[in-house]
């Protein structure tokens, strides 16, 4: 599979890892790059150190390409673009901020730079901060999601019209047939946060894990929207949640009660009580934790699969 993505990264498949919190450790990422795909570190669980950590067993674990991502509300932004920068990472993803911030800085420095967006406004500021490709996220997704609720169906084919960089979809994918579909909208290729995270390589609690397993539809929701809107399974936690939002509580007072490592409480030591507990809407569909090479052999013979009924007519014969 050939085309602007896999050409940008000099990946084998249009297939990007999500740079999830507690779930995207250097175990994760390697394993994705080597089995095709661009593996992302995730640097928003990470200190300083645990990054410089993580890059460094990544240089040892996988000769294929990789990137990192970073939120850019993480308080020490610029010591982790330091480390980056010192540690020689060619590619990142930025999030949850304006791009104009960090890309030049990176560009600079011979980096290939992507921005996470949730909306079409971004779109331009994307273009215009020097982007070299965007990741457009839906509302289906886990992680930090857009106030808009835009869905994938409808986010993609709108910033397809608004923008000629290469396209990243995002949200609600992690099978084959949702490849097929997302590439059909006009992206050139996708990002799956879910489906990895819940893979053996993940460093996510087996706890974890087997709560999305057993996640059935309508089991997660969008939530702490004054804050930076996030999908949770529902527990004890997004119950409390829900009810002050439900009772108008402020943003300082959704922060109380966030608190600190609320999010690594139940990713990443297990707590499904009172954790954080992020995940996307394609929870549903994720009945078994598998490894990463399992996971892209049936993503592809599915994708595959798909475009040969489509191609055939055996399915759409109208």
């Amino acid at each position: 599979m050939k085309n602007r993505i896999t050409e940008l990264f000099n990946i084998q498949y249009p297939i990007i890892q999500g740079g999830m919190v507690w779930c995207s450790g250097w175990r994760l990422a390697s394993a994705v790059s080597n089995n095709g795909g661009l593996g992302l570190l995730g640097a928003g669980s990470m200190y300083p150190d645990v990054l410089r950590e993580h890059i460094q067993k990544m240089k040892q674990a996988t000769d294929k390409p990789w990137g990192v991502n970073v939120p850019l509300l993480y308080p020490s932004i610029d010591e982790l673009m330091q480390i980056i920068v010192d540690e020689d990472v060619k590619i990142v993803f930025t999030s949850a901020g304006n791009p104009a911030k960090w890309t030049g800085f990176l560009k600079d420095k011979g980096i290939t730079v992507v921005h996470v967006i949730a909306n079409g406004r971004f779109a331009k500021k994307c273009e215009e901060a020097g982007v070299d490709a965007i990741v457009a996220e839906g509302f289906e997704a886990g992680g930090h999601n857009g106030r808009e609720e835009t869905t994938t169906l409808t986010l993609i084919p709108t910033i397809r019209k608004q923008t000629s960089l290469p396209l990243i979809a995002a949200g609600g994918i992690g099978t084959g047939k949702g490849m097929f579909a997302a590439l059909a909208l006009g992206a050139d290729g996708i990002q799956i946060g879910s489906r990895f995270a819940v893979t053996e390589e993940s460093s996510a609690h087996s706890a974890f894990k087997q709560l999305v397993v057993d996640t059935n539809e309508g089991g997660t929701l969008l939530s702490l929207k004054k804050l930076a809107p996030v999908r949770l399974i529902k527990n004890a936690f997004f119950e409390q949640v829900h009810e002050a939002e439900k009772e108008g509580a402020s943003t300082l007072d959704l922060q109380k009660l966030l608190g600190k490592g609320r999010a690594k409480k139940g990713m990443f030591e297990g707590d499904l009580v009172e954790g954080e507990l992020e995940i996307g809407q394609v929870a549903s569909l994720i009945n078994e934790v598998k490894t990463v090479n399992q996971v892209f052999t049936e993503l592809l013979a599915e994708y595959q699969q798909t475009k040969e009924d489509i191609t055939s007519h055996q399915r759409f014969n109208f």
